[in-house]
């Protein structure tokens, strides 16, 4: 998708060897500009990050997204130049950084180049033989402790005695400008076809000063240096300083190590005299940790920002401050999580499906539209990515990595991940280009004579982090809600004659599940010989493998087993809600995530503990923990798209324990506004609905005294009640009731 194949620009370079890393490539061209044109387009493309100037301005800081869009092509950017260029003399100037290797998110071409072109009103600038290039000489390889294998990139290694100062307007000195070589017109090998950037470029907040600015030295005692973040957040710090040439300053975040593997780091060598330094290596944390020698006087240290660029929307405050404080460390997590993928940010900068499972789902409650263009980039790199088998496996994209993990990558094509997507977007074109790529996969399983799955292991046979595992509790629950998924995927895209299959699958996992594995009080495998597993018991209820007449039982399990890693949490958690208790599953919420919530860091942990306390390395900053996010605005504030893209939605609210809700859910049709309050004397709603839907709202029955309802001040009567809920049908605007 987004493929442009009528290129003019030639892929450029400087030749290298197959086995360079590392490699750091500044490329110059001077253009002659007659008329400045109202936009300026230019496609810009490189493997693996680059950085642009234009007339010495910064006009793009950390371009191109990681390989690929698929195991062959290369994705592109398109960056309006106009702001930037003058009439006469126009200098450009690109900093490409190739990384030379695979990474659990990166698939490497295996050649460092440039792609350039630019429509400048009637004018085409574009990359050829005419441009000059240099290898940057201050660029090189740090020492030991580097990054894990896991990642592409590398630490950043500046020796500032070999910099060029103003390279970028082509100052270089006599002779360090060289001819670059063409390498065809694309689509051309390694980069083959191009794909447009499917999500925007970077939100750049620019260089800030630290939240501790005043308590940092004038000059370096020698002693780490701590400068103070607001929050977790993604950032590339930056110097200035007045020291003597050939000293090394240390870099790095307190998070260097998060999840108990090296991530990155910035070594700089300084050179003479007054001096300033942004790494362009980002990282996260709470706080960077500046190694300066003793004596270095210590002109200014700052960071910049950048992000994947969405906004907060959503909003969620109750009267019990732990969620309002859980909730706001479920979206910190996010945003952390958001750049090139939907992805792990410390150990692994990767995409695990199962983690994009649970972070799409607080996507589409708490950030504007540009959050549903990484849904849709993950989807495609899901599918797109399938091997010739039918096999999906994440992270991807990847070069180092093709290892499926089943249990996740059902979860990904069913009921919680390409379907709900659907739900909250109304994407049908999506439907129908992921539909086949699900149904290959949905292929690859066999059943056994007992009605059930055969197990598939695929490359990793993972399930969750933890003890006490139920295996076919859990995988026949997730291919359950797959099978539900690709049913109304075949309804939706017009392949009825699929259905009848599905169907025919899920009543025998239902029916077999249910004989086999209920025992009366609990959900429980024959294989099991060990604890009851509350994952398995979770997901037979948010599946809908158990019956209502089975709730008292499995809440009982709830109550008492905690085995989950915060992976699986979330849907045992949604399962209370589900089953009608929600102050049992905002009792465990609290009691899950008591340490995380009262802990001073600002983003949710991969386990229930750091470290070795916790699981998969510990790391602080995991998306897959967020999941209450969602489970507060869906099931709290009771907002839920009925009919796809929110034509229709329900307002039922499931208050538990807590006496207020102020909730705000962004939408495809605009924000949804819920405000609940509720006393001795009565409950009084108030919503907004946006235009173009309608909503079904739910004011609970909280006591049976209870029974007068006035809608915007005039008495009203239900359209429909049930135990639970006075129901109203509204339309667009705002409406006010009151239950007395």
């Amino acid at each position: 998708m987004g493929r442009t194949s009528n290129w003019k620009a030639e892929w450029i370079g400087l030749p290298h060897a197959p086995a360079d890393t590392n490699v750091w490539t500044a490329y110059h061209k001077v253009y002659q500009l007659k008329k400045i044109p109202k936009t300026a387009y230019a496609k810009i493309a490189t493997d693996s990050k680059y950085w642009l100037w234009i007339n010495g301005r910064l006009a793009v800081f950390e371009g191109q997204l990681k390989r690929g869009p698929n195991p062959r092509d290369t994705y592109f950017d398109e960056v309006d130049l106009a702001p930037y260029l003058v009439k006469g003399k126009n200098t450009i100037a690109v900093l490409t950084w190739y990384w030379g290797r695979d990474g659990f998110n990166h698939k490497n071409s295996g050649k460092s180049a440039l792609l350039f072109e630019a429509a400048l009103g009637n004018e085409i600038l574009q990359s050829d033989t005419t441009w000059k290039a240099l290898r940057h000489p201050a660029f090189g390889h740090s020492g030991p402790p580097r990054p894990n294998y896991r990642l592409p990139e590398f630490n950043i290694h500046f020796d500032a005695r070999h910099d060029l100062p103003h390279w970028q307007l082509g100052e270089a000195g006599n002779g360090m400008w060289l001819s670059v070589m063409s390498y065809g017109i694309p689509p051309v090998g390694p980069w083959n076809h191009l794909e447009k950037r499917p999500i925007p470029l970077w939100k750049d907040a620019g260089l800030v000063t630290y939240e501790n600015k005043r308590d940092l030295p004038a000059e370096s005692t020698g002693d780490t240096i701590i400068a103070k973040l607001p929050k977790n957040i993604s950032i590339t710090p930056y110097l200035k300083i007045d020291a003597p040439g050939g000293l090394k300053i240390d870099i790095r975040t307190d998070n260097y190590k998060g999840g108990s593997e090296y991530n990155v780091r910035t070594e700089y060598i300084t050179k003479e005299g007054v001096q300033e330094f942004e790494t362009f290596g980002y990282m996260n944390g709470h706080e960077v940790r500046y190694a300066i020698p003793e004596g270095v006087k210590i002109l200014e240290l700052k960071y910049r920002e950048t992000r994947y660029n969405t906004e907060k929307v959503g909003v969620f405050n109750t009267d019990d401050s732990f969620y309002n404080v859980l909730w706001e460390k479920s979206y910190n997590t996010l945003n952390v999580n958001l750049r090139d993928a939907i992805q792990d940010p410390d150990r692994e900068r990767a995409q695990w499906w199962g983690d994009a499972v649970i972070l799409l789902g607080e996507m589409l409650y708490a950030c504007d539209g540009n959050s549903h263009l990484a849904i849709q980039k993950a989807i495609r790199n899901l599918v797109d990515w399938q091997k010739p088998d039918g096999v999906l496996y994440s992270p991807v994209p990847a070069g180092s990595w093709d290892r499926e993990l089943p249990a996740q990558m059902l979860a990904s094509v069913g009921k919680y991940g390409f379907w709900n997507y659907f739900r909250y977007t109304a994407d049908t074109a999506m439907m129908h280009y992921v539909y086949p790529a699900v149904k290959r996969y949905l292929n690859l399983w066999e059943f056994g004579d007992d009605g059930l799955l055969v197990h598939r292991p695929g490359g990793w046979d993972w399930l969750d982090w933890g003890d006490d595992i139920d295996a076919p509790l859990i995988e026949n629950a997730w291919y359950y809600m797959a099978l539900e998924a690709a049913t109304q995927m075949a309804e939706l895209t017009g392949h009825q004659a699929d259905i009848a299959g599905y169907q025919e699958a899920m009543e025998s996992i239902k029916l077999n599940y249910n004989r086999l594995f209920w025992n009366g009080s609990s959900y429980k495998s024959p294989a099991n010989h060990g604890v009851i597993d509350d994952r398995g018991n979770g997901l037979a209820v948010i599946a809908g493998l158990a019956d209502r007449t089975k709730y008292d039982a499995i809440k009982k399990v709830l109550e008492n087993e905690f085995h989950a890693s915060p992976y699986m949490e979330k849907y045992i958690l949604e399962s209370f809600f589900i089953m009608g208790d929600a102050e049992g599953g905002l009792a465990r919420m609290k009691k899950r995530y008591s340490n995380m919530v009262e802990s001073p860091l600002t983003t949710l942990w991969e386990g229930w503990g750091i470290g070795s306390a916790g699981y998969g390395g510990g790391s602080y900053n995991h998306g897959w923990s967020g999941g209450p996010l969602t489970l507060m605005h869906q099931y709290v504030a009771g907002i839920a798209p009925d009919r796809p893209g929110f034509e229709t939605f329900t307002i039922c609210p499931q208050l538990g324990i807590l006496k207020e809700v102020h909730c705000i859910t962004p939408t495809v049709k605009g924000n949804i506004t819920v405000d609940i309050k509720r006393t001795d004397r009565g409950i009084t709603l108030s919503v907004i609905i946006p235009p173009d839907s309608r909503a079904r709202v739910g004011i609970p029955r909280i006591a049976p005294e209870l029974s007068n309802i006035t809608c915007n001040g005039k008495t009203a009567v239900a359209h429909e009640e049930d135990h639970d809920y006075y129901y109203f049908e509204v339309g667009p605007g705002k409406w006010s009731f009151a239950l007395f």
